[in-house]
């Protein structure tokens, strides 16, 4: 071989070497996030399961990608948003916004892990086989909204103890509506108080669920702990606001932006234990020896100058209760 020739083969091997050592490393990891609801003006996507992850070694950016796929509060979407992250290969799949998109994912694919949040009956809707042992390719994090559910009803009886007639307002598309209205109705009957469920699955069906309330001459509302319900609360706030109804919200950021009252789990930490789950399954763990958690922890939000506009006096045993009082 003539030595040009050696040389310039020498040079294309050399050449070579970086490619193929790109080529041997590992692609970064893509957590995918399957949510309910829409980018604004409550975000809920990747900051808090980055957070998660942040805490297992996983870094946003830099070892893991994470994409965002949001429904807009539109349940039929979530199939096909679901299937798309599968056929994108991701590591994990995080849903967000109750059982429907969980149940979305787990139809989309049997292998990817599937880490869910905030649903209220895992085991009964069919997604895990018990909370400790979950089985298949999914776990993740109850909201039990069914319990929580009555609660909110003895708080807000508490709240306006003239009431003889609560409302209930629920979303009918959602997959436990059936068995949230079963045991609200217990609860009340158990109170000696007269509930009457609203259903609204629309923007048009709120209104009319609103119009329906005054004629019945409810003393309160109780708001289902629904995906598309939470993603309207400027429409929400404004129409309890015009009608004068004392109401009761599961999220905090109802009671923030002007709410009555909220009481529930913080749905930010729940999405960030769900990263740390993520981060988890990253470094070899099976979605099913980590068990189904529920949470422990729930913040009861009062507003009083929303108490104020309403003519409410908060007693003090309510006060006393209350983790935050807004004033």
């Amino acid at each position: 071989m003539r030595r040009r020739d050696l040389i310039a083969g020498f040079a294309a091997t050399a050449a070579a070497w970086p490619t193929a050592g790109r080529a041997q490393q590992k692609a970064m990891p893509v957590i995918g996030v399957l949510n309910s609801f829409s980018p604004g003006p409550n975000p809920l996507g990747r900051g808090p399961v980055a957070e998660g992850l942040r805490e297992t070694g996983y870094v946003y950016g830099q070892n893991v990608a994470i994409e965002v796929r949001w429904a807009d509060a539109q349940y039929d979407r979530l199939p096909a948003l679901a299937a798309d992250l599968v056929s994108r290969n991701v590591e994990v799949i995080v849903t967000i916004g109750g059982s429907n998109p969980a149940l979305a994912a787990k139809s989309a694919t049997r292998t990817i892990p599937i880490v869910f949040t905030s649903v209220s009956d895992p085991v009964g809707v069919g997604l895990v086989a018990s909370l400790a042992r979950p089985g298949g390719n999914i776990t993740g994090f109850s909201n039990i909204t069914n319990e929580l559910m009555p609660k909110r009803l003895e708080l807000l009886s508490e709240l306006v103890p003239q009431a003889s007639v609560i409302t209930l307002l629920v979303n009918p598309n959602s997959p436990n509506s059936e068995t949230l209205i079963r045991d609200m109705q217990h609860a009340a009957s158990a109170k000696g108080l007269r509930l009457r469920i609203l259903k609204a699955g629309t923007e048009g069906e709120i209104d009319a669920a609103f119009t329906s309330l005054v004629q019945l001459q409810a003393g309160g509302l109780v708001t289902h702990e629904d995906a598309f319900l939470m993603s309207r609360r400027e429409q929400l706030l404004a129409l309890t606001s015009r009608y004068a109804v004392p109401a009761i919200f599961p999220m905090r950021y109802f009671a923030a932006s002007g709410g009555l009252i909220s009481y529930g789990p913080e749905e930010n930490d729940v999405r960030r234990q769900a990263g740390i789950y993520a981060g988890r399954i990253l470094k070899g763990e099976k979605p099913t020896d980590l068990p189904v958690q529920q949470p422990t922890k729930f913040d009861l939000v009062i507003n009083l100058k929303t108490a104020k506009a309403l003519g409410l006096t908060v007693p003090q045993s309510l006060l006393a209760r209350a983790d935050e009082v807004i004033e």
